[in-house]
């Protein structure tokens, strides 16, 4: 049986949004007016309405106007270039969003907002230890904020650092435990062959939210790996159940029912899933259903 598992993982995104980033780190940074320039403060008034209509290329062209007219020479028109790459970011910008991270970061040190606003780039530009060094700054700056430190098990699962991973879970769960925090958890433990613990992990997963469906996937994949095929069933029918059209679901039910000799419905379950994309059913169809004595 090969490692599917580690399949499933980018399909199980971090659960923070632009939107709700936009508004965390919009109200973090609250910038009065330039008292000696009205016409600034006009500008990056009328750009931080803009920011809360999400027209975030029109409220970058006026923060870029305070910016190049105030040379960045105060406090407040950094702040204003901190607003800018906030927009960049939000508009999918990601390069430029760090780059004006890169100039804010060494006048404010000790904003650990700033570090996660970088990170955040780092992350959709898929810049793992770069994004590391941020959250890890950031989680000192914050003091152990829980949130910091469950990005940082997630990045350190990424590079297969799964026991200090499983540590800061562990960590996270003395504060926050949640369906989440418990999945992650499971896959560490089963990263280090801990597999009875992993699925104690993904049963409190499922007892804190009994509709997380990841938990269930998960639930089934690594007893699928564990060649208890029954189990997986027990599992990935539930899935099918809260979300009937998970066609990775459906693909690994059809392993493993065709490994339990049902190969009707499993060969069903199957061809459904490959012809939805799961291109990888069709080396169990080829091997289960279109062999030369079947």
């Amino acid at each position: 049986m090969k490692t599917i598992a580690s399949a499933i993982v980018t399909e199980l995104g971090e659960p923070m949004h632009r939107t709700f980033i936009l508004i965390l780190f919009f109200g973090l940074i609250s910038v009065s007016g330039f008292a000696q320039n009205p016409k600034w403060a006009v500008w990056e008034t009328e750009a931080d309405t803009l920011m809360s209509h999400e027209d975030f290329k029109g409220a970058i062209k006026l923060y870029t106007k305070v910016i190049d007219a105030s040379k960045l020479n105060d406090e407040k028109s950094f702040r204003v270039l901190y607003k800018r790459a906030v927009g960049y970011y939000s508009s999918g910008d990601f390069e430029k969003a760090i780059a004006d991270m890169d100039r804010f970061i060494p006048k404010f040190q000790e904003s650990y907002q700033a570090r996660i606003l970088r990170a955040l780039g780092y992350r959709e530009l898929g810049e793992v230890d770069k994004q590391l060094v941020d959250v890890e700054k950031a989680l000192e700056l914050s003091r152990g904020e829980p949130q910091i430190m469950k990005w940082r098990a997630g990045l350190l699962m990424e590079k297969g650092e799964y026991e200090l991973a499983k540590n800061d879970l562990l960590l996270v769960k003395l504060f926050q435990d949640d369906p989440e925090v418990e999945m992650n958890l499971a896959f560490a433990y089963y990263s280090l062959n801990h597999s009875d613990s992993a699925l104690m992990a993904i049963n409190k997963s499922i007892e804190l939210d009994a509709t997380f469906v990841p938990a269930y996937l998960y639930g089934g994949t690594f007893a699928l790996e564990e060649e208890n095929f029954e189990l997986a069933l027990k599992y990935l029918n539930v899935v099918l159940r809260l979300d009937p059209e998970n066609m990775t679901a459906l693909f690994y039910k059809g392993v493993a029912l065709v490994e339990l000799k049902n190969e009707k419905e499993g060969c069903s379950c199957l061809n459904k899933a490959f012809m939805a994309g799961q291109d990888d059913a069709a080396d169990y169809l080829k091997q289960y259903c279109y062999g030369v004595d079947k």
